[in-house]
């Protein structure tokens, strides 16, 4: 057998092999007392902006594609929810000190300010997922002003 055949066979069994190590899904299934929404009052229309744009990587229920069921896809989708949950998860929202909330608020609100969330490569799979100019103001407005009401309380 040539050593190119050898390559592509070899390549071909790690490939296949690799399809059965399968991380564990992020889905709970619930919404849980803590869950962002549940603690504030969020309109209709910003709860679905949130719902495709953020809760994927930032909620204790992930929706997961197709793709998600292929290595070594569904690793990178895992390691963006988990690192997405490490920096705020919605769905414990709650559990966070004021001061904490409130900080996390302003840092949402700087982030899609920025263009940095949703991430580039989550937008490129998921399109409701790109904030047109009106959500993201909308997205701002919201969030500084739940972040100053906050403030002034405590």
């Amino acid at each position: 057998m040539k050593p190119i055949k050898k390559i592509v066979l070899f390549i071909g069994i790690v490939f296949i092999a690799i399809q059965f190590i399968q991380p564990a899904h992020n889905k709970s299934g619930q919404v849980l007392p803590t869950d962002f929404t549940k603690v504030y009052v969020v309109p209709s229309n910003l709860q679905t902006i949130l719902q495709n744009a953020c809760y994927d990587c930032h909620s204790n229920n992930t929706n997961y594609p197709w793709y998600s069921n292929i290595q070594p896809m569904a690793w990178m989708m895992a390691r963006h929810v988990t690192n997405g949950k490490e920096k705020i998860n919605f769905s414990e929202f709650a559990n966070c000190s004021s001061r904490k909330q409130i900080s996390k608020l302003k840092e949402i609100a700087n982030q899609i300010k920025d263009n940095e969330m949703p991430l580039s490569s989550y937008k490129l799979m998921h399109s409701k997922a790109t904030l047109t100019k009106e959500e993201k103001n909308l997205l701002l407005n919201w969030f500084n002003n739940t972040a100053d009401s906050l403030s002034a309380v405590n």
